[in-house]
Order: C-alpha cells, then sequence, then structure tokens
C-alpha cells in the first residue's frame, strides 16, 4: 500500500507542480516512466537547482511530469507542457523526428561520456566474428537498452543478418538466422553465456569491467567478439520552440553544474551523472554513427 501511495503520489505532484504559480513560469523535465516514485526522486533535485537559476527569467520552480509511454511523451513535447529531458541516443533522435525535440548536451554518466558495446562469447566455442554467429542464440536486456539491444541489433543488421525473437532462450533457431532472448539484467546476459544457455551476448564495456555484471570468475572464461563505435553515454534534449533565454540559461548552468559541490547529490540523483558538455568532437561523431544505424533500428522504436 505505501508503494503505491507514493506511486500516486509522485504522478499526483508532478502534475500539480507543472501548473505552477500564476505570477510565474515552471521548468518542466520529463521521462517516460513504470516507476514513477523512482524517477520522480531521480529528476526532482536538478530541475529545481536549475528552476533556482533562472529567477530572474520568471522561472518561479522545478517540476517532473512523467509519461507512460513515448506517445504519451511526444504529445507533451508537441503541447510545449515538458521543456526537457534525457534520453539514450536512439531515443532521443526519435524525439527530434517526430516531436520537434532539439539534440541539446551530452550527459556523462558513472565518469564517463560515452561508451560502446560488446558482443562476446565462451573462448571455447570458437566464436570468433559475428559470421561465427548464424544459426546461434545471443542474449541482449531488454527492448528499451540502447547497449544491450539497439547497437547490436544494428551491427547484426547492418552485417546483412536476420534476427528472430526466441520464446526462451533454449528454444531453437530458424535455419540462417540469429535466435536472441531477453536475460533483463546484465548479470543474466553474462551468466546466460557463461553457462551455455546462449552462445553470445552483448552489453556495454562499463558492464565488461564491472565484475558485478561480469564476475572475473566468468569473465576469464569468455572473449569479446565484437565491439561497436562508440556513442554517447546520454542525451539531453529539448523542445524546439523553449524560450531562447531559457535555453541559453539552462545550458549555461548545466555545463557548470559539476563545478558546484551544491550540486553534487542533484547530479548524483540524475542516474550518477558527472557533468555535462556540448555535442561536439567525439560527441558529435557518435551523434552522426548513432543517425547512421537508425535505419537499422527506426522500426524498433515505433
Amino acid at each position: 500500500m505505501k508503494l503505491l501511495a507514493n506511486t500516486v503520489f509522485a504522478f499526483f505532484v508532478s502534475a500539480i507542480l507543472y501548473q505552477g504559480s500564476a505570477e510565474g513560469r515552471t521548468l518542466v523535465i520529463g521521462r517516460v516512466s513504470n516507476n514513477p516514485a523512482k524517477n520522480y526522486a531521480e529528476l526532482k533535485p536538478l530541475v529545481d537547482y536549475v528552476a533556482a537559476h533562472m529567477k530572474d527569467l520568471g522561472v518561479t520552480e522545478g517540476a517532473v511530469l512523467l509519461a507512460k509511454n513515448k506517445e504519451e511523451m511526444t504529445k507533451l513535447f508537441l503541447e510545449g507542457k515538458v521543456d526537457w529531458a534525457t534520453k539514450g541516443i536512439f531515443q532521443a533522435l526519435y524525439y527530434v523526428q517526430v516531436s520537434q525535440a532539439e539534440i541539446f548536451l551530452r550527459s556523462w554518466r558513472e565518469g564517463v561520456p560515452s561508451y560502446y558495446t560488446v558482443i562476446f562469447a565462451r573462448k571455447d566455442h570458437g566464436i570468433r566474428s559475428l559470421n561465427d554467429l548464424k544459426g546461434k542464440k545471443i542474449a541482449f536486456q531488454d527492448r528499451g537498452s540502447t547497449s544491450a539491444y539497439f547497437v547490436p541489433l544494428a551491427m547484426f543488421k547492418q552485417a546483412g543478418f536476420e534476427l528472430t525473437e526466441l520464446d526462451s532462450p533454449r528454444s531453437k533457431v530458424p535455419p540462417g538466422q540469429v535466435g536472441f532472448a531477453f536475460a533483463r539484467e546484465e548479470l543474466n546476459i553474462a551468466t546466460w553465456v557463461h553457462q551455455k544457455i546462449t552462445d553470445a551476448g552483448a552489453f556495454h564495456n562499463q558492464d565488461w569491467e564491472n565484475p558485478e555484471h561480469n564476475p572475473e570468475g566468468m569473465k576469464q572464461d569468455m572473449t569479446i567478439v565484437q565491439k561497436s563505435k562508440p556513442l554517447p553515454r546520454m542525451i539531453e534534449v529539448v523542445r524546439k520552440d523553449l524560450d531562447p533565454d531559457i535555453k541559453t540559461r539552462l545550458k549555461e548552468v548545466l555545463l557548470k553544474v559539476h563545478e558546484d559541490p551544491k550540486a553534487k547529490q542533484a547530479l548524483k540523483s540524475y542516474s550518477a551523472t558527472t557533468r555535462f558538455d556540448e555535442i561536439e568532437g567525439d560527441a558529435k561523431a557518435g551523434v552522426e554513427e548513432a543517425r547512421r544505424m537508425m535505419k537499422f533500428i527506426g522500426p524498433e522504436l515505433h
């Protein structure tokens, strides 16, 4: 009952805070959520911090608006009810396409600005390239994962492979195809590969090095088959018609937030974000790489 109350409370407060006061404007951050209480707690400290630096622009408070799915979030962007959101690169590009959102900044997570997907297998399986996985099975995480679903999916499709989702990781793979199943958790992916439930797995390089996701006892028996090109860790997007003064101030505040000790907890709550930077150099190259991959995964985002 307590969890239910917290969940309802998160949606209720989000809606109320969005309305703001009659005298001022509210800065609104949005997210698609299946865990409202958790996501509200993640987002509220940072949007409050940023809003506090916009009082001279008439912004009196920050608010969180949570959507049930990407279609609802698209509607909120188009209606001007959400100003700002954080997304994985492919979801960010989706909102750019369908809701006139604008790619804004790159956000660093857990101290890194970018990451890449690794496709891995047991050393004793003799799998050394994607071609060796034809007729075999691979473990992905879930349909919303950038590094453990969208990227490896694009890698296979770009190489000309046909993939099919399996009812179970133990199901038979159709001849000439690559079968995939969702393991839900990173540790499950590594375990399925190590225990030979699937022939390969995919997640990002930080997972590969993280003993909680890939224990050393299993890692020593496995090898990386192929790596993707680096992509931005996460992307901040804003609606294109956001007031220019507010957009400029938002960028100024986010680019300097890591320098303020008072913002440390807000950044930590914001999915362990450590800083933000401009979309230029390697960040721009990563966005362009994702744009090239979009044609192979676009239908999966709809």
